[in-house]
């Protein structure tokens, strides 16, 4: 048996891999997940010995069910569940609300509160800042103004010039006693360890989500916290598509990036600060004292924009954004907008959009023409045809790489967050989004989706259908792999 090792190694790993592929595989269909991604993972395993295996490992561990990230502590504690138990609405008032100016997006409210406690919050104040310019010259006059705490999350954290002068102003108030907490994503940003060393000893505290270490790889590799948020004193917040990278500040030596964020002033702010606060526990590992500083009470009215929160990742027990824009688009009943960087959807929202357009509502959806990302580029465009051939317009977006995530329903409900329309951010990231129900917010949000249409190529069905032979087999390729992108 020995002999015949030593003299057919390669067979004996063929073997080898075979017999862990089988047993990965046997798991992987008892684990009862979605068939398109089950399907994916064996056709991984079978046709790509040893990669197959690593793809895997690397990137095909669920944890929703393994409740490997805890939220009890943070939902539960006395204080978040007294403003929740304020500011939730009622069904009485939800029957009036609905006819008042609701209509049938009642029921994305009802799917938030019920299964998120995330209530509908109304007196809010919501700016819409176009690209990284406007969002950062807001937020750095909102920083000098803090006057307790500044946290801070994001996926992508890089110390290049518009990083380093944002961490100047964290080290700043730091230096005049604010409280200031920043929460980074392990592997998409990219600070030194001179200039965490740096914030330290400013005071800041700082932690990174995730670190990816040897054997902990494949436990961590795959979920990472994609959103883009800041709370400042508990009053105000920011949440959108912009992360603290140069490209999104469109320096003149890089190509355009289009990027929407939103400034948020009000209640709303309680419902981004308990996810920070939830997820500050798991990558500090500490327990932090949940005071009233932290949800302070904002009797003024601070504007007149009803907001409610979405957020969802491997905490929560449901995909709560994907949820939300899944009612949402079925409850549409005149047109749909919809900007993304990454249109990979799954059944569902396929679905939904199909049959949507075909009863009648108009959609229109914009996509980057090049991309950032190669697979991505390829597996949105398999898509194209079976939207136009429904009825739903497609436009490239010529300008530069688009990064917004926003969608726009009837000039009653308008989306700004970090979730793109595809399966990882549905179901695999750490994702926020904050829906606003109001119709001069969604007229604002429908204007912009115009003025960047401008910069965009109508696809048209019969062009389409004529486009090279190996641009349709890049697509098909890549969209055996869209579950993994």
């Amino acid at each position: 048996m020995l002999e015949f090792v030593q003299n057919n190694i390669f067979l004996t790993l063929i073997i080898i891999n075979y017999v862990i592929a089988i047993g990965t595989a046997i798991f992987i269909i008892l684990n009862n997940r979605n068939p398109i991604t089950t399907v994916s993972y064996i056709l991984a395993l079978v046709v790509l010995p040893f990669l197959g295996l690593l793809i895997y490992y690397f990137f095909g561990q669920e944890y929703r069910k393994d409740k490997m990230f805890k939220r009890k502590k943070v939902f539960d504690n006395e204080t978040v569940k007294k403003w929740e138990k304020k500011l939730m609405l009622n069904d009485y008032r939800l029957e009036n609300y609905q006819s008042d100016f609701l209509h049938n997006k009642v029921n994305v409210v009802k799917l938030l509160q019920n299964n998120q406690r995330k209530p509908l919050i109304f007196g809010n104040d919501v700016k819409i800042l176009i690209n990284g310019e406007k969002k950062f010259e807001s937020l750095f006059k909102d920083l000098e103004e803090a006057k307790n705490h500044i946290h801070v999350e994001y996926y992508m954290f890089n110390d290049d010039k518009i990083g380093s002068k944002f961490i100047e102003a964290l080290i700043k108030r730091a230096k005049d006693g604010i409280d200031v907490r920043v929460n980074y994503d392990y592997v998409a940003s990219g600070i030194t360890n001179k200039t965490i060393k740096q914030m330290k000893e400013a005071g800041i505290e700082i932690f990174p989500f995730m670190p990816v270490w040897f054997p902990n790889l494949t436990r961590k590799l795959n979920y990472r916290n994609h959103r883009k948020i800041v709370v400042i004193d508990g009053i105000i917040g920011y949440v959108g598509g912009v992360n603290v990278s140069d490209e999104y500040v469109n320096p003149n030596n890089t190509g355009y990036w289009r990027d929407t964020h939103s400034r948020l002033k009000g209640n709303i702010v309680k419902s981004i600060q308990s996810h920070f606060l939830l997820n500050w526990n798991f990558v500090s590992e500490q327990e932090i004292e949940i005071t009233d500083d932290f949800f302070p009470n904002v009797e003024e009215k601070c504007g007149d924009i009803p907001v409610q929160i979405a957020a969802s990742g491997p905490d929560s027990d449901y995909p709560h954004i994907m949820e939300a824009i899944f009612t949402a688009i079925n409850g549409a009943e005149d047109y749909i907008r919809i900007t993304t960087p990454y249109f990979i959807p799954n059944d569902q929202m396929l679905t939904a959009l199909k049959t949507a357009s075909r009863r009648g509502v108009d959609i229109e959806i914009l996509i980057p023409k090049e991309g950032d990302s190669w697979a991505a580029k390829y597996a949105t465009n398999s898509y194209i045809q079976e939207l136009l051939e429904s009825g739903i317009k497609v436009y490239h977006y010529c300008k530069g790489m688009v990064h917004a995530k926003t969608m726009v329903v009837d000039g009653l409900l308008s989306t700004i967050g970090t979730s793109n329309m595809d399966y990882r951010s549905f179901e695999i990231n750490f994702e926020i989004t904050a829906i606003f129900y109001n119709e001069g917010i969604s007229k604002k949000m429908k204007e912009i989706f115009e003025e960047d249409v401008e910069h965009c190529e109508k696809v048209d069905i019969e062009d389409w259908e004529d486009r090279a032979f190996w641009e349709k087999v890049k697509e098909s390729f890549s969209r055996l792999w869209a579950p993994l992108l």
